[in-house]
Parts: C-alpha cells; structure tokens; sequence
C-alpha cells in the first residue's frame, strides 16, 4: 500500500489562492464602484458585490427606491424598506449588484451607511 505524503505547501497553496479569492474572513471581495461606472459597465459588475453612493430618491407608481448622482446616473435599491429612511441623503451602500435589459441595474442592500455633509 502507498503511503500518501502531503507537504505543508502542497495544503496551504490552496488555503492561501481561496482566501485571496475571497478576502480576510471568507466574504466575498467588495469593489468600490461610482454610479458613473455601474451605468457604463453594468455588465461587468453583475453579480459582484459592490459599494457605490448617491441620494436616495423615490418614485410612487410603481414605488420604488433609488440612488444617484449629479449626473442622474442611478441604481435601484432593494429591499426598500431598509432604504426609504435615507429618503433625499446621501449615502454609501454595499451589497449584491444585479444588472439585467429588462430589469436594469439593482443593488441588494448588505450595508448602508449615512455620509455627513455630502
């Protein structure tokens, strides 16, 4: 029977390539993204986890939440109840970024954070 011989190297390479992959802590990676550059290159960012920022603006029928910046470049927010309390701020969010021809660009929120004197 053979024995097998595994060096710390051969299970650590490994270890170290999932990590890098995934950040410190097992998450997946977040990527700083301006509203500029999720609207020019939506398909690039679908289903990566990003942060972005903008003021949350609201539309009725349908209701529906937003954000975006003095370009009018803008991004759906979901859930919307987590983000009707930043109605008209300025805000830094992160989470899951989806971007679709029929549904267009959305973000589900993982965080969202006030900007003070934005």
């Amino acid at each position: 029977m053979r024995s097998l011989h595994l060096s710390a190297g051969t299970i650590a390479t490994p270890l170290v390539i999932a990590l890098l992959l995934t950040g410190c802590g097992g998450e997946p990676s977040v990527t700083e993204a301006p509203l500029s550059v999720l609207v020019t290159n939506a398909a690039a960012h679908d289903d990566k986890q990003v942060a972005t920022q903008g003021v949350v603006r609201r539309f009725e029928d349908p209701l529906h939440y937003w954000i975006e910046d003095e370009h009018l470049n803008r991004v759906e927010i979901f859930p919307h109840e987590q983000i009707a309390a930043y109605l008209g701020e300025t805000v830094r969010v992160e989470g899951l970024f989806r971007f679709s021809s029929g549904e267009g660009r959305r973000l589900t929120l993982d965080s969202v954070e006030r900007l003070e004197g934005e």
